[in-house]
């Protein structure tokens, strides 16, 4: 990749082919049909990743560490090695943390979002993935009250039956709720972006199922709600958009591209960041069960009941049928290899908003790398700079960036996750960038690794079975401020870790608490996804951690003293927030 390099208005362009572009050893496989998919093979050969040889990766017996893997594919099923254990570890590990409650409810045990609203001095917590939403009461958080269910509840043998439905082609999409000034209520903006998990397994081998996404029964784009309460009934439908923006008034089940991934960004002023594929010509990405590679697009929310769309911001290397793209992309190590995710999985990455004076936007990008965006001009965002990184073959590069500590200290933190269950994957390293300088960030570090503690009866996280490596230090709006020199990551089979980089140059793993494996609690095809979330009440001292049998209250002295009251100041913030341009 070439820094700097950008595009920052793409709209639909007419499918080429440019022989110069186009691989010549390349044998597609006969089952595609779609012809952004047939255009993406013919970019590059197949490159697959062949299964590593069992002698270059494992326990080291000497050392105790285990050796990752240099690459591999794809992978779903277990891949056990010598010196794992042979059973689910049910023993708990904890480190200057406290265990101040423990809920055995779980709304899905792979992956969910959550939110957490103040309404008349009480406080509620959503959790959700889609048609399973539930709404707690957690005013008092050691006796947190389930007060809704939507959708199912799993447990030992899967899903239950659906509860109080939601409508075909509804679902509570991942969201966030700002306190609208002129408004004088919460807003809701809720993602619908295309289900991939669950659906599809492999583009390159099942067309009927590429079909049904692009012809998905549900809007591609973002829904807008007044909360006048705190439940779904309570809730006004003020606006919807889809995300096709060259086809704006197109019908459901003919929208084009992704919709919005993941959560929307937007801080309560007058503009709001989304990822977003607009059309399946954004097709340039290995990952095997995704069709789209993601940009940003830029939104005016001035009205909620009437969204603007500002401009589409498409990275070199995301778009199908055009020479310049496909030839961009083909420089790119992952082009070929059937497995790599590449475009956005989140939005941008803000660390002040633009309406408080905020111009710079951070984006992870995958395969494609990172990107610093200027945002000053939500009409005319521009690439300012770009970094690459090794490739991390096979899980998903390049997901999340920690911006928490950006505005004191010019540390961003950068990182994917694993996808393939006991450490069949390169490890994913939790990057530190330098971005103090925006337009010259370098990365200037790696966090380290956790390590199980000595009384533990592994020596390395690989042998505890499932998925090891980090996610995320929570949503980008949590209750109150985030703490300078912590950063809260979760870390799957290793549970919470606490990260202390007070000192940039010497990070260091301040308190954790790894949480039991429960296989009396869940189902045998999702144990290996142990924890998958954190979000902190920075306001009330207090972590919650969610699992796939059910989710945690934490505190620790990291944070503060815990306050289990009633908060004392609604979240989000009611405040008006200056409009600058």
């Amino acid at each position: 990749m070439l820094n700097g390099l950008l595009i920052s208005s793409i709209m639909v362009l007419p499918i080429v082919t440019n022989a110069a572009s186009v691989a010549t050893n390349i044998k597609p496989s006969k089952n595609i049909e779609d012809p952004y998919i047939k255009q993406l093979v013919n970019v590059s050969s197949d490159k697959t990743p062949k299964p590593p040889k069992p002698d270059s990766y494992g326990l080291n017996f000497k050392t105790g560490l285990f050796i990752h893997p240099k690459q591999t594919p794809a992978q779903h099923n277990p891949k056990p090695f010598s010196g794992q254990l042979t059973y689910w570890d049910t023993e708990s590990y904890i480190h200057n943390m406290t265990v101040e409650a423990y809920y055995p409810i779980t709304v899905e045990p792979f992956h969910t979002w959550q939110n957490i609203v103040d309404f008349s001095g009480k406080r509620y917590l959503y959790q959700y993935v889609r048609r399973d939403l539930k709404i707690f009461d957690i005013t008092n958080p050691k006796q947190a009250k389930l007060l809704l269910t939507k959708g199912s509840t799993w447990g030992k043998d899967g899903p239950g039956p659906e509860q109080n439905p939601f409508p075909p082609g509804e679902m509570m999409g991942a969201a966030t709720i700002q306190w609208h000034p002129e408004r004088q209520q919460y807003i809701m903006i809720q993602a619908y972006e295309v289900q991939r998990f669950g659906l599809l397994h492999n583009k390159y081998q099942e067309p009927s199922k590429v079909t049904a996404i692009r012809q998905a029964p549900h809007l591609k784009g973002f829904k807008i709600y007044a909360m006048h309460g705190p439940l779904p009934v309570q809730w006004e439908l003020l606006a919807e958009r889809t995300t096709d923006i060259t086809h704006p008034n197109a019908p459901i089940s003919k929208q084009q591209g992704s919709g919005v991934r993941d959560i929307p960004v937007y801080f309560g002023g007058k503009y709001m960041f989304v990822a977003a594929a607009p059309n399946a010509q954004h097709a340039l990405t290995e990952y095997p069960n995704d069709l789209y590679s993601a940009g940003y697009q830029a939104w005016d929310l001035s009205t909620p009941t009437n969204p603007i769309f500002l401009q589409q911001l498409t990275m070199p290397g995301q778009i199908v049928g055009n020479a310049w793209h496909e030839h961009i992309y083909q420089q790119n190590p992952r082009a070929g290899n059937r497995t790599s995710w590449m475009g956005a999985r989140m939005s941008l990455f803000i660390p002040k908003p633009v309406s408080m004076g905020g111009k710079y936007g951070f984006a992870a990008m995958g395969g494609l790398g990172f990107y610093t965006v200027d945002i000053s001009q939500p009409k005319q965002m521009k690439v300012t700079s770009q970094l690459d990184f090794p490739p991390s073959v096979a899980g998903t590069e390049g997901d999340y960036i920690d911006t928490s500590q950006f505005e004191h200290s010019g540390m961003l933190y950068y990182s994917g996750y694993p996808l393939n269950e006991d450490c069949w994957e390169p490890y994913k390293h939790i990057y530190q960038i330098d971005a103090s300088n925006p337009h010259q960030p370098k990365v200037v570090g790696t966090l380290p690794r956790p390590k199980p503690p000595k009384q533990a009866l592994f020596t390395d996280y690989c042998q505890r079975k499932g998925s090891f490596g980090p996610k995320r230090t929570g949503a980008y709006t949590q209750p109150g401020v985030s703490k300078p020199g912590i950063l809260p990551y979760n870390f799957y089979n290793a549970g919470l870790q606490i990260y202390d980089v007070h000192n940039p140059k010497q990070p260091y793993i301040s308190a954790y608490f790894v949480p039991p494996f429960a296989p009396d609690r869940v189902a045998d095809y999702a144990m290996g996804n142990l924890s998958h979330s954190v979000y902190v009440e920075y306001d009330r001292n207090l972590f919650w951690l969610f699992t796939n049998h059910g989710f945690y209250l934490l505190s620790s002295p990291v944070l503060g003293k815990p306050n289990f009251g009633a908060p004392t100041t609604p979240w989000p913030p009611r405040k008006t927030i200056v409009q600058k341009q």
